[in-house]
């Protein structure tokens, strides 16, 4: 009889046991679903990366904390191993709260008057992480609790796992495993050694107190002790830990990768609210040629500058963009990106007058043209050495970059034709005043070297537009016809003619050099049938450099940029099948000699001789008698048609001739003093 009633108390005790359980689960439940957690997103580092993806440069969080996210598939597995193994054995089991190991500290702080060994999990420490708590407190143990908890049913064990690796503190400003890795070994934390890994391990527990830049002897006895434990947790063998040992830790913090500061600047000005920048930069050769400008600025003076552009024509990828001679040199006032700086380019313009010139068939590149003395109304430029060679063919004049050649082409494209194909290469020409000049064809505007580049990709690709972008499968505008493919071919076969600077490598090659009025900026532009490279050198703030010419000083950093960018330059293809081959003698009567419309003597010279009659310009019908009327000037004079003798030792100033042929005629006097005029008549049928 009590056995039954024993049995049933007992039912009754087991049922309100159960029902008080179920009671306290369910509250527990509810206490859980109701829990708020902390915000999970934090703010993270700007990152600019690679065409490789290998980071360029990082920037810190507003609060100057280094934070650059990772992903658990980003980390090296056997640090996650050892980091569970060290800090949360039973992470993958249990509910956020590890009973046991909580029971166990609970009970050895009881036993010994003092704290043994701590409970918490990884997911414990996680939500003190976020919440910045306190980690004796009971109110804070019982707020990670609920917290780790939550976390666990909402978030599942892998994100909890990586808002540890983003947001473990590892001393000073350093949060995540990325930003400690990066800092302390210089590398992404995707490959760790053994000794890496157990540093990395031991730093959160205590990263003020175990900084290895400020307290390395405790930073390495921590390490010591994660690499003890982990032999006996079969991490890591016996031989693997003492090699370990013998890797000495870190004493300071490496700098973060800042490879090119000035296009970052450019990207994060331009998306200030995204955290990933890609870029098409190869991070080899950008790491090679900055080096190469800050060497190259070095040797020319102390306040010189140096900017570099290295793009693949074809696709418009931008592969390297160094922007000054050192980002942080404030003697070269290196903060200002000199590949987007409005400079006047001297006579890399030059190419573009004489390709435009082919393609409107005024001239061949074996046209001859007068490199002489001239005024063009009131301007009368010279040539940058003050000489002047006579006659002579335009693919050598513009080897040679000659500008009284350039000036007469410019002057019958007119100005503002030459101004419209720069627009339409992408360039964003900037006038200083007014309307355009002549002496827009030798630099008298502003250009920047990036547009200046992508004018000679248009050139180097058959004469089509291609916009140059850092950013990665950038929108490319409808290319536009710059130059046809036969004039880019002519001007590509001149430049590639150019002899290279002493000691520099030879190959194909195009390239043409400028150097801007008073030495302010020294230019070098040139390409293969693959690449092209911008180089520009002078000061930041616009002042003469004297004695820096493009071809001396721009040139040879040029071909020593092509050396980093590849072992052996790409040739070109042949030419179309428009381009016409020929000698001077082969061509039409009209494309055998230039026809300049401005007088071949500069209007300061008072008594210069003249052609009074045909003026320049006039259309005549000769009836089969040319008449030609002199004024000024010292005889005996000398007459030419078309660059051939037609009268010598003229001293009288009224001649008539024999003239039936049709067409365009240029008419030469040159008097005694071997000044000289000229004029272009069109003879009518």
């Amino acid at each position: 009889m009590w056995r039954e009633r024993l049995m049933g108390r007992l039912a009754v005790v087991t049922a309100v046991a159960l029902f008080a359980l179920a009671l306290g689960r369910d509250k527990l439940d509810g206490w859980i679903e109701a829990t708020v957690l902390p915000p999970l997103v934090a703010e993270t580092s700007p990152e600019v990366l690679a065409r490789d993806g290998s980071l360029l440069r990082a920037y810190t969080v507003s609060d100057g904390r280094w934070r650059l996210h990772t992903t658990l598939a980003e980390v090296d597995p056997r640090y996650v191993e050892m980091l569970l193994a060290y800090e949360d054995k039973r992470f993958r089991s249990h509910p956020g709260v590890d009973w046991r190991a909580t029971l166990r500290a609970v009970a050895q702080a009881v036993w010994n008057g003092r704290v043994i060994s701590g409970g918490s999990t990884l997911s414990m420490q996680v939500a003190r992480i976020l919440e910045d708590g306190p980690t004796g407190q009971w109110e804070g143990k019982i707020r990670q609790v609920r917290v780790a908890l939550a976390m666990e049913r909402r978030l599942g064990k892998a994100a909890i796992l990586e808002l540890y690796l983003n947001r473990a503190p590892f001393g000073g400003n350093l949060e995540g495993v990325r930003a400690a890795s990066l800092a302390y070994f210089g590398k992404e934390p995707r490959r760790l050694t053994p000794a890496e890994a157990a540093l990395l391990v031991a730093l959160p527990q205590s990263p003020e107190r175990r900084r290895p830049d400020r307290a390395n002897d405790e930073a390495t006895a921590a390490r010591g002790r994660v690499l003890e434990r982990m032999v006996g947790k079969a991490l890591l063998t016996g031989a693997e830990a003492k090699a370990a040992l013998r890797d000495p830790v870190p004493a300071r913090r490496r700098d973060f990768p800042a490879l090119a500061p000035h296009l970052s600047d450019h990207l994060l000005a331009e998306n200030p609210i995204g955290t990933r920048h890609d870029t098409t930069i190869d991070k080899r050769l950008q790491s090679a040629l900055e080096p190469l400008a800050a060497q190259a600025a070095r040797e020319i003076g102390d306040t010189i500058s140096v900017a570099i552009v290295v793009a693949d024509h074809q696709t418009g990828e931008i592969l390297a963009s160094v922007g000054s001679a050192g980002y942080l040199d404030d003697t070269r006032a290196g903060w200002i990106d000199m590949t987007r700086a409005l400079r006047s380019p001297g006579s890399a313009l030059k190419p573009l007058v004489y390709g435009l010139a082919f393609d409107q068939g005024l001239a061949h590149p074996e046209t001859l043209i007068e490199d002489r003395p001239m005024a063009f109304g009131s301007y009368a430029p010279q040539n940058f050495d003050n000489r002047y060679r006579g006659t002579i063919r335009l693919s050598e004049a513009l080897r040679q970059s000659l500008n009284i050649p350039v000036i007469q082409l410019t002057e019958a494209l007119t100005p503002e034709r030459l101004l419209a194909h720069m627009r339409r290469a992408g360039m964003e020409p900037k006038l200083p005043r007014g309307r355009p000049g002549l002496a827009v064809a030798l630099g008298g505007l502003g250009v920047t070297l990036t547009d200046l580049t992508q004018l000679y990709a248009a050139i180097a690709r058959g004469g089509e537009s291609i916009a140059l972008s850092a950013a990665r499968s950038p929108q490319q505008p409808t290319p536009k016809r710059v130059l046809s493919p036969e004039a880019a071919w002519q001007v590509t076969h001149i430049l590639a003619q150019l002899r290279p600077p002493q000691r520099a490598s030879h190959g194909p090659m195009a390239w043409k050099t400028g150097t801007s009025y008073g030495h302010r900026d020294a230019w070098a532009v040139g390409y293969d049938a693959r690449h092209v490279i911008g180089v520009w050198i002078g000061r930041a703030d616009g002042t003469s450099v004297p004695g820096a010419f493009g071809a001396g000083v721009a040139g040879p950093l040029l071909f020593s940029s092509f050396d980093r960018l590849k072992d052996r330059r790409e040739a070109f293809a042949p030419p179309p099948p428009g381009v016409l081959t020929v000698s001077n003698a082969q061509l039409p009567q009209p494309l055998r000699h230039f026809a300049s419309r401005s007088a071949a003597l500069s209007s300061a010279t008072p008594d210069a001789p003249k052609l009074a009659y045909p003026p320049d310009g006039a259309e005549l019908e000769t009836g089969g008698a040319l008449v030609v009327k002199l004024r000024d000037g010292h005889p005996p004079f000398t007459l030419l048609a078309n660059g051939a003798p037609l009268a010598t030792g003229l001293r009288d100033r009224e001649a008539q001739f024999d003239w039936t042929a049709p067409g365009y005629l240029q008419l030469t006097v040159i008097d005694a003093s071997g000044r000289s005029a000229r004029a272009s008549i069109r003879v009518l049928d």
